[in-house]
């Protein structure tokens, strides 16, 4: 018998005596059309380091429209502006250990060179990464507060260098010159180790031990291997040498491992069926944080490492927890609460009181939370018959007499993942009637290395097929309209729609190209010189432009332009340096002499991802409208 689940919206005694007397057929819910602009005057947060008195939580915030930074009072209340930019994104880093200074970091209208500044609570602010076309990170305080790390490729572009900044003077001083070939990674709470990873391939990299205290020593192998096997530092368990690392060298999926320097001992931490997404500890070691990629899910587990129990936050609502981070005297808990339905909100939990506190409310009033849209995980058959996980949004109002038109929507990447969570650009497609199928095609990240290799030097083939299928599948949704089915995706997601259109020109009616990668071999010739060690992985997952030259070539769609007969809609990021702009004004020229529909956006001040409201507002609603005259109105 078809099972009838009902919401519980409507699941009142007169709607469950409809659904009875006519067999399934529940009433068509009265849904309210929201703009673009409801659903992105939703608050983003994210981020939450604590003061050293721990009275508040620094978090960024778009409150305003563009990034900033915030200081939340812990216990409730409305958070100080600490950043007042209208342009480019500032995004907060940590409070000082020892006083209210702070560390945030911001690039140049999307350009990702990114500078740390330090704000002084009188206001002032200090550079401390000065210069042009450089990329500056954060690497953490050491244990005593007295000193800090930072990593920059200043003297190198391809290579990132690490000095120690002294906490009060924010003199710097030159630790560790990379000789190249290295992504410094984690250092140890007493700031004498740094971890740096060497990657060969895409499946292939490993663990070397930096001694900051002599320059002179070479870095050690902390994991000599045979075969292909990724290792990745994690941090350094506290008050110790002992080193935390991510590898997949013992199965199918990420696992937590530690290395004792001392005995050269390496020993299972953390080992489940899905990879290990982090770890880290709170600063006095009490308590142990960590994640599992469950499913496009995140699975967060609080340990209190003195008596190995789970702590247990009280009674929330439902949802994910994730951003958890302690207090320094590890009396309060930060955290983060969201499902697909709510964006994520700061809460503070006050482990001796038991109270909670939330210092959030994202979800913009304007709009019900019960009628957005709950994302379910299912399954489909590729053409080989490989299951192909996925997130499916069905609109409220989809029914097999009033059936939806649908999209395949692409992840990023390559090797990116669609996971479960709110998504403003998704819900507002879904609640104007859209079906969305978020694909996790071969190549995607969190369902074993196998199924992450599957698309190695087969791109625009294998992957292409999987959102093929995606489409069958979809058409065997008896409230989904099979007549009426497109393709949407950002960056790697982008390239699939071009691919799509060019190699599979009459399976989708239409496309949406977000900063789509139209010519690998350009963009391949024209990578980033900061992604230095990560240019060799990414050769190895889909080529080397100069001895691969033919198959790139095959399979890049700018070069298969003239088979493109379906409406297109293009939206590209001047400043973007990952896709450059020629990319999409490539494409948009070529497809519009086939006297092809296409629409084109260009934000003069983003980069590769939209940072500001107004553009993703604008991004947003002309996306709708395009689908509402080329997909709904085909």
């Amino acid at each position: 018998m078809k099972s009838c689940p009902i919401s519980r919206r409507w699941s009142d005694a007169a709607v469950l005596g409809a659904v009875v007397a006519t067999g399934c057929a529940l009433p068509a819910p009265d849904i309210p059309r929201y703009e673009a602009r409801q659903f992105y005057e939703t608050e983003q947060v994210f981020g939450a380091s604590f003061s050293a008195d721990e009275t508040q939580v620094l978090m960024t915030s778009d409150r305003t429209g563009v990034m900033n930074v915030y200081a939340a009072p812990a216990d409730g209340g409305d958070p100080v502006t600490l950043t007042d930019s209208t342009a480019d994104a500032n995004m907060s880093v940590a409070f000082f250990p020892g006083d209210d200074r702070v560390l945030y970091t911001a690039d140049q209208g999307g350009n990702e060179l990114n500078h740390l500044y330090v704000r002084s609570p009188d206001g002032s602010v200090t550079d401390i990464t000065p210069g042009d076309n450089l990329k500056a990170g954060f690497s953490g305080f050491r244990d005593d507060g007295a000193a800090f790390f930072v990593t920059s490729n200043e003297r190198d572009p391809q290579a990132f260098d690490l000095y120690r900044y002294d906490a009060g003077s924010l003199e710097r001083r030159l630790v560790f010159q990379n000789p190249g070939g290295f992504q410094p990674g984690p250092v140890s709470g007493d700031g004498r180790w740094l971890a740096v990873t060497r990657s060969r391939s895409n499946a292939d990299s490993d663990i070397f031990l930096v001694d900051l205290a002599d320059a002179a020593a070479e870095p050690r192998h902390v994991t000599p291997h045979e075969g292909d096997a990724s290792h990745a530092p994690i941090t350094f368990m506290p008050g110790s040498d002992t080193l935390v690392y991510g590898t997949d060298a013992h199965g199918e999926f990420v696992e937590a491992w530690t290395w004792d320097p001392e005995t050269d001992g390496h020993e299972p931490l953390i080992q489940a069926d899905w990879d290990v997404l982090f770890v880290r500890w709170s600063k006095q070691g009490s308590y142990r944080v960590s994640a599992l990629n469950a499913d496009a899910s995140t699975e967060v587990t609080v340990l209190d490492t003195r008596t190995g129990e789970t702590v247990t936050p009280p009674p929330l609502p439902g949802g994910d927890l994730t951003g958890v981070s302690f207090s320094p005297s590890e009396k309060k808990m930060a955290f983060y609460l969201s499902s697909d339905t709510s964006p994520p909100n700061l809460h503070v939990w006050d482990l001796d009181s038991g109270e909670v506190v939330r210092l959030t409310n994202t979800l913009n009033p304007a709009i019900t939370e019960d009628f957005l849209v709950d994302g379910e995980v299912v399954r489909y058959p590729s053409y080989d018959g490989l299951e192909i996980p996925s997130v499916l949004y069905r609109p409220h109002q989809a029914a097999p007499a009033d059936p939806a038109p649908a999209l395949v929507w692409v992840h990023g990447g390559p090797g990116g993942q669609s996971r479960k969570g709110y998504r403003a650009q998704i819900q507002h497609l879904v609640n104007h009637g859209y079906a969305v199928l978020a694909v996790n095609n071969r190549g995607s990240s969190g369902y074993g290395k196998t199924f992450f290799h599957m698309d190695d030097q087969r791109h625009g083939d294998v992957d292409l097929k999987d959102c093929v299928a995606a489409r069958a599948w979809l058409e065997g949704l008896d409230w989904v309209d099979g007549a009426r089915i497109g393709i949407i995706g950002g960056s790697y997601g982008g390239y699939m729609v071009g691919a799509a259109l060019a190699f599979a020109p009459e399976v989708f009616e239409v496309g949406v190209n977000i900063f789509g990668v139209m010519n690998w071999v350009r963009t391949l010739s024209s990578i980033p010189p900061w992604w230095g060690a990560a240019r060799d992985s990414l050769y190895a997952e889909l080529g080397d432009p100069e001895t691969d030259l033919e198959r790139l070539t095959a399979i890049s769609p700018l070069f298969h332009a003239g088979n493109i007969v379906r409406p297109l809609f293009v939206v590209q990021g001047a400043n973007d340096p990952r896709v450059l702009q020629v990319e999409s004004d490539e494409i948009v020229e070529a497809v519009r002499a086939n006297g092809v529909p296409v629409e084109y956006v260009i934000f003069p001040d983003e980069g590769h991802g939209f940072r500001r409201r107004e553009n993703r507002i604008t991004s947003s609603d002309r996306i709708v409208s395009f689908l509402d005259t080329h997909l709904r109105g085909n």
